[in-house]
């Protein structure tokens, strides 16, 4: 029986034109958030140390926090932790073959990004506004 001949792969190296999914997006900012609260993990430490040493370094630890750029950097941490939480129970579901099919990992993702940008706009909203 005579196999079929094996054509070669189309490769498309242009990174700006590939168009990712929902589900790759929500997978690539998981990997993104992961790696920068990892990155983040020593300043995270730094600041809890400083708020919680004594009554003079909370006070500027609270100075500090008040600068536009630390709330933005804080913000965007507390986006990170929120989407890297929800999206990591996203893919536990999809280990245990909940949600595998294609009309329900779109939706899982887009409810991964909907339920992250809103508790983080709250919590920002109510911490450091």
């Amino acid at each position: 029986m005579a196999q079929p001949p094996i054509r070669p792969r189309p490769k498309n190296l242009d990174l700006t034109t590939i168009r990712l999914p929902l589900p790759g997006k929500v997978s690539i900012l998981h990997r993104v958030s992961g790696a920068g609260l990892f990155l983040f993990l020593p300043l995270l430490l730094w600041a809890f140390q400083n708020s919680l040493t004594s009554p003079d370094t909370f006070a500027g630890f609270k100075s500090l926090v008040a600068h536009p750029l630390a709330k933005l950097v804080f913000g965007g941490l507390i986006w990170a932790y929120l989407h890297h939480f929800c999206a990591g129970i996203r893919f536990l579901l999809l280990d245990l073959h909940i949600g595998i099919d294609k009309e329900a990992a779109v939706k899982s993702s887009a409810a991964v990004l909907g339920v992250s940008l809103v508790l983080t706009v709250l919590i920002v909203w109510r911490v450091l506004l």
